[in-house]
């Protein structure tokens, strides 16, 4: 019987710590055969971009490690379907250098790239460490154990876990549902030199809203979070409850 195969991405880039961390906990605690595919540069904040109008350039950087040219997204495209020599039984995420919380799963190429492959069947976990700490390798045996108890008794389809390590390595987790976090928003326009306008967009975190049995909740207590997150985003109580919208003019079918 084959072992499993995991394919590791993340948005950091092909040679980031948190990734060769991340490869080198999984190689030494799961008896799996480890492939990489990721960004050659950074892509932060990437969200869930895909590259459909122009080529995808793969180096070979290693044994099993290729860096690409596109998005998270397109690395765990090109894994799952041309560069891994079978279907891959999980897909590994990071380990970012930064907090996944709250919203920043929308933005995310680190969640980006695990939802990518829970939208191809394949069970995944997104892994975040917090800002500029040097915790990747305690993040990263973390979430080999979290992968390990995922590949004996896989998520439901289409459910990717998010875990967010605090800083100073975890006492514990927590399953936790998504927070509130709360970033300034910052327009700022500045002249180039030929006089046109360029911008600037995004602003520093703010005070994260208090949700109870959040991630931001569980890290701020030095807890690491898992939060499941469901693929499917039909707001199913609307359904339900038959919407009461009106539209003139129009028969509801």
């Amino acid at each position: 019987m084959s072992p499993p195969l995991i394919l590791l991405s993340n948005d950091d880039g092909a040679r980031a710590p948190g990734l060769a961390a991340l490869a080198e906990a999984v190689k030494s605690t799961l008896a799996a055969e480890v492939w990489v595919v990721a960004p050659e540069r950074q892509r932060s904040a990437a969200s869930h971009t895909i590259t459909l109008h122009k080529p995808l350039r793969v180096k070979k950087i290693g044994e099993r490690q290729f860096a690409t040219s596109g998005t998270p997204v397109d690395c765990v495209y090109l894994g799952i379907h041309e560069l891994c020599p079978r279907r891959p039984d999980l897909v590994l995420s990071g380990v970012n250098d930064g907090y996944n919380l709250g919203a920043d799963v929308f933005y995310s190429g680190t969640v980006a790239a695990a939802a990518e492959g829970g939208l191809r069947g394949v069970p995944a976990i997104a892994v975040s460490l917090c800002p500029g700490r040097d915790g990747f390798a305690d993040a990263a045996q973390l979430a080999a154990r979290l992968a390990g108890a995922l590949l004996a008794s896989p998520p439901p389809a289409q459910t990717v876990l998010n875990l967010n390590v605090p800083a100073g390595g975890a006492r514990g987790y927590r399953w936790t549902c998504l927070g509130e976090r709360r970033y300034a928003d910052v327009v700022s326009a500045r002249q180039d030199p030929r006089g046109g306008t360029y911008y600037w967009i995004g602003g520093g975190i703010d005070e994260p809203g208090v949700v109870p049995g959040s991630d931001c909740e569980a890290v701020a207590a030095g807890v690491a979070s898992i939060t499941p997150l469901f693929l499917d985003m039909t707001c199913r109580p609307i359904l339900d409850a038959e919407p009461k919208w009106q539209l003139p003019g129009f028969d509801l079918a």
